[in-house]
């Protein structure tokens, strides 16, 4: 530890960011400090420390800081390192199920509710998350059924009006297209559904049971019962409403829980004043205390989440540095948040249900992140000895061909950090240099541009630890080719074939066969399934747009322009297969006459 004791004493008081590697030079983790000094000691000299932080430590062969400004630069700071290099002593949120929002711009012309999984900084209001049982599909219908709103988002041409659809025959529309309805009654219609998404549940109750009377007295018994099983689907929402919190409430409570190695938390999520459901989430932190676990959770989480901010941020744990925390929310995301430690009061009742449901997380939780464990980390370790790798493989980047007799050629790249995947690295490319079927040029091509970028981008493209080629020796050896040509040296190659699952290696003549059941191949073959499922999305999409296109140039009357627009529109085939005269006309520049056109070349090519 000389090297590192050495350092130790040359660590200034200033407030910062300090980064951890192994021995390979690999980030392991990453932190902030009001005092950088105190606190990177702390890892070294505490008398008390956790597991998980013992463990840590061990691996610690080298560290260093960046000193900044102040504790938000510091907090922004860590943030940023943590998404970008994935270290794995920091808690890492991978993408858990996203809840379905209700979204409406009320800047917009007789504008309708959509549902929605993302939040956007646009202007639009949203409302939800809707969870625990609550649908949003039903929620969406009480809007539309209630208040009448137009459930389709056809653009509206107030030159063109238009006969009114089944919607408005059903009572389910005020048919504004058609001109039945003045914008400003529409829009008092749309600030009464606003009111009711916004927890005033009680007049659209009355509403419902008044139109559900109404359409039983015109002997519309399929509509009553429609009205009859939204008011059921009210009564959901009503039960979730804690009486003794302010209906204007919106919050999310936290509770954490560790046991030394493992750490669960659990998210209640509160907005109107009820209670819309929780989440749980596990995961291996080497934060010093249970503080700094939150502070990092929250840091990670928000981030993440799309910008669905609460008002307050409730927990019966201290979160260290709330102060900055608060600054931050407000810098960050424009957005005054209120993090609150409680210790009695129906806050401190939520706050303990969610610290029973963390510890109840937990004990579920263990055996099924040391089986992920196993089939990930571990078995990178693992791949790294039983295939002599000069690297640890955090980065692993799998490429795959598909193609139908050299007609649209693609290459796929997927990544996994840690044997998990990454998603948001994922790329696709389209073989371009060449004609016919050539597997080893297309992974040469491939690998070429996958190089290029390594050169010209490598924040968005970082250099991978391990490539992995989908085939046998002859993919190795094509690929290598580029490597030699690019100079390089530093990243391991290998191949893997699919028929018998054996691993070609550069400086091995006979392949690698391990075990079926070894962890290290399944999560071979995940990446490698993973890549050859990407590639083949791809090609399948390439080849039916271009059957579209190929269509589409019968059709009488139809220039590039509208071609385009189309296939804009619906993307392949089966999208304009299924489209009705009037959804044709929806797309600019499709009138009556171009809408029958491509329904009749449609039918000439027996597609309708």
């Amino acid at each position: 530890m000389g090297i590192i004791e050495d350092k130790l004493k040359l660590l200034p008081e200033n407030p910062g960011v300090y980064v951890m590697l192994d021995g390979a030079g690999q980030i392991i983790y990453v932190g902030k400090a009001k005092n950088l000094k105190n606190r990177v000691r702390q890892y070294f000299f505490a008398s008390v420390k956790t597991d998980k932080v013992m463990a840590m430590v061990k691996n610690i062969a080298d560290f260093y800081y960046i000193i900044v400004p102040s504790e938000i630069d510091a907090l922004s700071l860590e943030n940023n390192l943590i998404k970008k290099h994935k270290p794995r002593y920091n808690i890492l949120l991978k993408d858990d199920k996203t809840y379905p929002y209700l979204r409406i711009n009320l800047k917009e012309p007789f504008p309708t509710f959509k549902v929605t999984r993302k939040i956007k900084k646009d202007g639009a209001k949203y409302f939800g998350p809707f969870m625990g049982g609550v649908s949003v599909k039903s929620v969406l219908e009480i809007v539309n059924l209630a208040f009448g709103l137009r459930p389709c988002d056809k653009a509206l041409n107030p030159l063109k009006c238009v006969k009114p659809c089944l919607n408005y025959h059903i009572k389910k529309c005020e048919a504004p297209c058609a001109g039945c309805i003045t914008e400003k009654d529409y829009m008092e219609k749309v600030r009464l559904a606003v009111d009711f998404l916004s927890g005033d549940v009680a007049d659209t109750e009355k509403l419902l049971t008044k139109k559900m009377v109404e359409a039983s007295e015109r002997e519309e018994f399929e509509l009553a019962l429609k009205y009859k099983e939204n008011l059921g689907a009210l009564e959901k929402i009503k039960i979730k409403r804690i009486t003794s919190l302010n209906k204007f409430l919106n919050a999310d409570v936290l509770a954490y829980r560790a046991n030394g190695i493992y750490s669960a938390v659990n998210l209640l999520i509160i907005r109107n004043g009820r209670t819309l459901g929780s989440k749980n989430f596990s995961f291996e932190s080497a934060a010093l205390s249970d503080a700094d676990a939150l502070n990092e959770f929250i840091m990670q989480y928000y981030a993440k989440d799309n910008g669905d901010i609460p008002d307050e941020i409730i927990s019966a744990q201290e979160i260290a540095g709330s102060d900055i925390l608060t600054a931050y929310f407000k810098e960050r995301y424009s957005k005054s948040v209120s993090f609150l430690t409680v210790k009695q009061g129906v806050r401190k009742q939520l706050a303990d249900m969610a610290s029973v449901n963390a510890e109840e997380h937990l004990e579920t939780a263990v055996d099924r992140i040391k089986h992920k464990n196993d089939m990930t980390i571990t078995a990178c370790k693992s791949l790294m000895q039983k295939l002599n790798l000069k690297n640890y493989p955090k980065r692993m980047e799998c490429f795959d061909i598909s193609n139908i007799s050299g007609v649209d050629k693609v290459g796929s790249m997927v990544v996994f950090i840690d044997g998990e995947p990454d998603f948001d690295s994922y790329r696709r490319f389209k073989i371009k240099t060449f004609e016919g079927a050539d597997d080893y040029r297309a992974h040469q091509e491939m690998m070429q541009r996958r190089l290029d970028r390594l050169k010209s981008d490598p924040d968005k493209f970082p250099k991978p630890e391990l490539i992995i080629v989908d085939g046998g020796k002859g993919q190795l050896s094509a690929v290598k080719e580029i490597f030699d040509k690019n100079g390089i040296a530093d990243i391991d190659l290998i191949a893997l074939a699919e028929r018998e699952e054996e691993i070609f290696l550069l400086d091995n003549s006979h392949p690698v066969v391990l075990e079926r059941r070894d962890y290290c191949l399944k999560m071979l073959q995940r990446i490698r399934d993973e890549a050859h499922r990407f590639a083949i999305t791809y090609h399948r999409a390439l080849r039916g747009k271009r059957a579209l296109s190929s269509i589409l140039d019968n059709v009488k009357g139809l220039g590039k322009i509208k071609k385009k627009a189309l296939l804009d529109k619906y993307k392949d085939l089966s999208g304009i297969i299924k489209a009705t005269k009037e959804q044709l006309k929806e797309v600019d520049g499709i009138g009556d006459i171009q809408a029958e056109n491509i329904i009749k070349t449609l039918a000439k090519e027996g597609l309708r």
